[in-house]
């Protein structure tokens, strides 16, 4: 028998219209087989982060959130329906940090900890973004951190904004 494990997603958006792309992903998501949405957070307006200059003005801004799913899905699998609902909804891999249409990351996956050529869990750099953390905070902020054991809240309060 299958068991469900809680895993958290960063979504993000900064092309089109970016709340739409949103929603459509999250919807998208949660008619898949074995995943049910459980949580969403807020919509934060952020600046693009790893671009030059901060802030590019060349570069939209994002509306960046955070869901919460149960699922019966492995952590693989649910990464491979991440990826196809970008590609359903335009995401298209350019450049680092180019703009897209929609952006999603699996944060956290209980408390398990994978490294792995095309999985890392968790997101090796969410713990140094307030875009991720606020968002994330929103839902999850009594959730640890595996490696770093700080959960959410006190990962956020740790940044500026």
């Amino acid at each position: 028998m299958s068991r469900t494990a809680t895993a958290y997603i960063g979504i993000g958006s900064n092309l089109g219209d970016r709340r739409d792309l949103i929603r459509q992903a999250i919807d998208a998501l949660n008619a898949e087989d074995g995943v049910t949405v459980v949580a969403e957070s807020e919509l934060y307006e952020t600046d693009p982060v790893g671009t030059e200059p901060v802030g590019d003005p060349l570069q939209p801004d994002y509306l960046n959130g955070a869901v919460a799913v149960e699922t019966l899905l492995s952590p693989q699998q649910l990464l491979g329906e991440l990826l196809r609902i970008e590609r359903e909804l335009g995401r298209t891999r350019a450049a680092p940090n180019a703009p897209r249409t929609i952006d999603l990351d699996l944060l956290l996956w209980g408390d398990r900890v994978i490294d792995e050529e095309a999985l890392r869990v968790p997101h090796p750099r969410m713990h140094e973004r307030w875009f991720v953390l606020k968002p994330l905070a929103d839902i999850a902020p009594d959730v640890r951190h595996p490696t770093l054991d700080l959960t959410v809240h006190e990962l956020l309060g740790r940044l500026p904004r």
